[in-house]
């Protein structure tokens, strides 16, 4: 008896320790989730004040580009390396946080192609609107490359390691093995009764 009572008190204080990790992880979860969902906010006002603001003085400059490659070698071509990096790494940058936040706060969006995708098809709203809408600015296809290639690094350093993190990856029903199976002993490794033995 006093065997099965220190079983159960056993038993009791590890289903307690583990609710207690469990109620934590998701506490953890859940603020990590309320930080990134604020930054995306934070993050979606970023950019539609540096994307979306009107700029007439630019009207005269700016061109809509539909051919993939040819702004990149334009700003790789100038003689002024600090422009260059600037419309290049300014591009990349602008897309990173997407690889973070959205692996963050939309599970179903982990991996790079999706990560990927998910960006370009942001990035190309963003740009119709800006050649459509928006004075000053213009279309140009090498800004959503350039902007998915960020997603994509934003993803590879950090995006891919909080998603696992937060959001676990579940066995699929088909690499899940039967416990059916497993549980039921084959008759042919049955061990044999004692009584069939004697008779």
């Amino acid at each position: 008896m006093r065997r099965q009572l220190r079983g159960k008190r056993r038993h009791m204080e590890t289903e307690s320790r583990t609710q207690r990790r469990s109620w934590g992880r998701r506490l953890v979860r859940a603020l990590v989730m309320a930080v990134g969902f604020v930054c995306m906010v934070a993050f979606a006002v970023g950019l539609a004040k540096a994307t979306l603001v009107p700029s007439p003085m630019s009207e005269s400059l700016t061109h809509t580009n539909l051919d993939p490659g040819s702004s990149i070698r334009v700003y790789f071509d100038q003689p002024d390396w600090l422009d260059t990096i600037k419309q290049v790494g300014g591009n990349v940058v602008l897309g990173m946080p997407f690889g973070v936040l959205l692996p963050v706060l939309f599970p179903r969006t982990r991996g790079f192609v999706r990560v990927v995708l998910m960006t370009a098809l942001v990035m190309l709203t963003v740009e119709v609107a800006q050649g459509l809408l928006v004075t000053g600015r213009a279309f140009d296809i090498d800004d959503v490359i350039l902007n998915a290639s960020g997603a994509f690094i934003g993803y590879l350093l950090i995006g891919r390691r909080l998603g696992r993190a937060l959001h676990p990856r579940r066995d699929h029903w088909w690499r899940r093995s039967r416990p059916e199976a497993a549980a039921e002993p084959d008759e042919e490794s049955a061990p044999i009764p004692a009584k069939s033995r004697r008779a």
